[in-house]
């Protein structure tokens, strides 16, 4: 039975985020994740990656004509390596242990980001960087750092709507070695299902400013996400 209150929070932290990542492309599961981690830790990852389903389908299609297919294509191709390679990570490592490491690569990843110069995805880093979030997204539910940083320079269309395809085509992969790997639960769907109102109310609602951000603030909020992000998963549970 789900708790009122419970949900109620959850409620308002998935509509936040939906609004958030609507609005910048990022920042969905930096929002969701600690406070799912904290309430109710056995829904993760999987309750968290079945709710960015019709969150980043939306945001794809909404943009669909800025997706930048050929690096999304690359990005796939080593997203299934890297998403088997999370699953395993997953029996290995302690949750902190994985938190702490992927937390000190963004930190560093944002510091080396604002020194580098303007440049475009390319098919080695889009694998690598594939390969990289399908492993934090299957072993914790968080994914973006390592994209966002990858499309930082790029157009906030193209960034917003290739992370949003991305996510969409990894999500599935993950839900599907997870469902084989049998960690995919009925409860965890059910949560899922509940929270879809006040995500597509968030979504929905990113429409009025999604438009509106300019390049430069969208690079600095990207840098942001990733930081704090990075910062959090550091930090001991």
């Amino acid at each position: 039975m789900i708790d009122p209150t419970t949900f109620a929070i959850l409620a308002l932290a998935t509509g936040l985020a939906a609004f958030i990542q609507g609005a910048i492309g990022i920042g969905f599961a930096l929002v969701v994740a600690p406070v799912l981690g904290v309430l109710e830790p056995h829904l993760l990852p999987v309750a968290l990656l079945v709710l960015m389903l019709p969150l980043n389908l939306f945001v794809a299609l909404r943009e669909r004509d800025a997706i930048d297919w050929r690096g999304s294509a690359w990005i796939s191709a080593g997203r299934l390596p890297g998403t088997l390679l999370g699953l395993w990570i997953l029996v290995l490592l302690s949750a902190e242990g994985l938190n702490q490491l992927v937390g000190a690569s963004t930190v560093l990843a944002v510091l080396v980001a604002l020194f580098a110069p303007v440049f475009r995805p390319g098919p080695g880093s889009c694998v690598s960087v594939g390969m990289i979030t399908g492993v934090t997204e299957t072993a914790t539910g968080v994914g973006g750092p390592p994209l966002a940083l990858l499309y930082q320079h790029r157009p906030g269309p193209e960034l917003r709507s290739t992370i949003a395809c991305c996510f969409l085509v990894g999500e599935l992969v993950s839900l599907a070695i997870l469902a084989i790997a049998g960690k995919v639960t009925m409860e965890q769907l059910g949560w899922a299902l509940a929270l879809v109102p006040p995500l597509l109310i968030g979504s929905v609602a990113s429409r009025m400013i999604h438009q509106r951000i300019d390049a430069r603030r969208l690079r600095l909020g990207v840098l942001l996400f990733a930081l704090i992000s990075g910062i959090w998963l550091m930090l001991p549970a």
